[in-house]
């Protein structure tokens, strides 16, 4: 899908003032409802409560914009009300096409646009974490099902869920297809299921090593199918109690989730200018379980920044590359994307729309031959952000193994730092470029291939405006040190774009490793550099600098190390 169809908006979002009786009255809200309706004509009634506390209200069916516009001017005007906006629709962002097998999966192993992930195998495997895919659902499939946990269907409407009633505790996708153009509002196109979650899920979990099909990034982790996508999309609301479930959060009238995630994958978005509250909040919830959030960038090749969930805080926002390593044609770019990973290209730029002419360039992962409802399993590649982020969530299940401690902002910190420069084009911005999964882990893992490891775990406070030194000396290496000496960094810092970091060799001679950038506000440097120090004496004391260079933000060197 290049541009999300323009669907109809059909409920509000109402968040009340902490102190008001509608904030946590159902009664109270349902009556402000009514009363509501009555002022501006309309047939308003109170839905639900969300997890976040806000207050669903239905429209009474599709609105026209002035409608819409007349009903939320009415709750703003109330002193009672913090806020209101729409609930509105995200899509899954795929592109589909046709495939087979793990020689086919370059994505993860080739030099040029892969992800360096057969390199990570043998210190993680996602063992122990649970992935969410939020999604449309899982289609079975034997290249899953021995990674698949109980999940849940959080599509409220039965009309979209297509299973006859409205949330319950089972997550099969029963088909997201549309039987007519404008179905889903104007610009939308009459289409087959896409059995988008399941192939999402497959690139971060499919298992491996079974003698048939795909290997899967993170093969040890555990998916667990979160339903929110049917017909014409899913809705905001729907979306953002899924989070705080999935995280471990509780929503009202839902059983808790017996098996909170550690990673979420948003394969999903719509075009919004801000993030919505309704999502920030989840999303905030979230992290503050110990969740990393993953999120698409979008397939419109245009800014990130009017996309949503991609343009919310606390996420890893995540743009897709093309098998030669160049921004995918159709990836949405920006200074709010994080990172880059293969998100593939089952066409050029210049083929019609539609059409599949490489298919091979494609994101390979299991799916479902089925037109409507589930069929066969089979396997297909398909193109898209919404290809790339589970590259990442997969990535991040890695991390979070070999790991446990790290937060998410250490994984976001780690994933970015260790990522390698396109070595094809980007226009627009591709974050810190394509993530290399075997060297974020070797980095958190604090593993680095090579010789002995030197390593000073002492803590350095690092103050406003300072400069502090962490010394290592090495005292039984004769010669001169490595072309690619490995120095090792773990920091922790708020607003990491303060920091420069040197490494100064016993003779003085000063390399740098990091600059100072004051649009880089992600906290921590954990990061492995490489360092041609071949016209060094080994043996001698070395020393990590790093200096501050502005204020508001403090932290410490919690531990560094040199391999030789």
């Amino acid at each position: 899908m290049a541009t999300p169809p323009a669907a109809p908006v059909e409920k509000v979002i109402v968040t009340y003032k902490s102190k008001a009786a509608e904030a946590t009255s159902n009664t109270a809200a349902r009556s402000d409802a009514a009363a509501k309706g009555s002022a501006t004509g309309e047939s308003l009634s109170f839905e639900r409560r969300l997890a976040g506390g806000s207050a669903l209200v239905d429209l009474g069916g599709e609105a026209s914009k002035k409608t819409v516009a007349e009903v939320m001017d009415a709750f703003r005007a109330d002193p009672s009300v913090a806020s209101v906006e729409p609930d509105i629709r995200a899509y899954a962002m795929a592109v589909t096409p046709d495939d087979t097998e793990y020689a086919k999966q370059w994505d993860l192993f080739e030099a040029t646009g892969g992800m360096n992930v057969p390199g990570a195998w043998d210190k993680a495997t996602g063992s122990g974490v649970t992935v969410a895919v939020i999604d449309t659902g899982y289609a079975a499939h034997t290249d899953l099902a021995s990674n698949v946990v109980s999940g849940y269907d959080f599509i409220s409407s039965s009309a979209d869920a297509r299973d006859g009633n409205g949330r319950d505790s089972n997550a099969k996708d029963e088909g997201d297809w549309n039987a007519t153009a404008g179905e889903c509002g104007t610009g939308s196109r009459a289409s087959n299921s896409s059995w988008h979650g399941t192939h999402v899920a497959g690139t971060i979990a499919a298992t491996t090593n079974n003698g048939r099909g795909v290997a899967g990034i993170a093969y040890g982790a555990k998916i667990q199918p979160v339903r929110v996508l049917g017909k014409c999309g899913g809705s905001s609301s729907d979306i953002a109690d899924a989070i705080t479930w999935a995280s471990g959060g509780s929503v009202p009238g839902v059983p808790v989730n017996a098996t909170p995630a550690k990673v979420i994958n948003l394969s999903l978005g719509g075009a919004s200018s801000s993030c919505p509250s309704v999502y920030q909040n989840a999303i905030n919830g979230a992290v503050s379980r110990g969740t990393t959030v993953v999120v698409a960038a979008g397939n419109s090749n245009t800014n990130a920044s009017g996309f949503t969930p991609a343009n919310c805080a606390n996420i890893i926002n995540v743009a897709s590359t093309s098998r030669e390593g160049n921004r995918s044609f159709y990836s949405n770019y920006g200074s709010i994307i994080d990172v880059s990973a293969p998100g593939g290209e089952t066409r050029r730029a210049t083929d019609t729309p539609g059409t599949v002419t490489t298919p091979e360039n494609g994101i390979l992962s299991t799916l479902n031959s089925g037109t409507t409802v589930q069929s066969t399993e089979n396997y297909k590649p398909y193109q898209g952000t919404s290809m790339a982020a589970p590259h990442i969530a997969g990535l991040a299940a890695l991390l979070e193994s070999a790991k446990p401690t790290l937060t998410p902002a250490d994984i976001e910190s780690a994933i970015k730092a260790n990522a390698r420069p396109l070595p094809g084009t980007c226009t627009g911005g591709c974050g810190s470029g394509i993530a290399d999964a075997a060297k974020t882990v070797d980095a958190v893992s604090g593993t680095v291939p090579g010789g002995a490891t030197y390593s000073n775990t002492t803590n350095v406070t690092i103050a406003d405006n300072s400069t502090v030194t962490s010394s290592i000396a090495v005292t039984d290496r004769t010669g001169n040190a490595p072309a690619a000496l490995k120095v090792g960094v773990d920091i922790k810092h708020t607003w990491r774009g303060d920091l420069v970091i040197d490494l100064i060799a016993p003779d003085g001679t000063v390399r740098n490793l990091k600059t100072s950038a004051g649009s880089d506000s992600a906290d921590n440097v954990l990061a492995t550099y490489t360092v041609d120090a071949s016209s060094e004496i080994a043996g001698g004391t070395w020393k990590l600098q790093v200096r501050d260079v502005a204020s508001g933000d403090t932290g410490y060197i919690d531990s560094w190390s040199l391999t030789f």
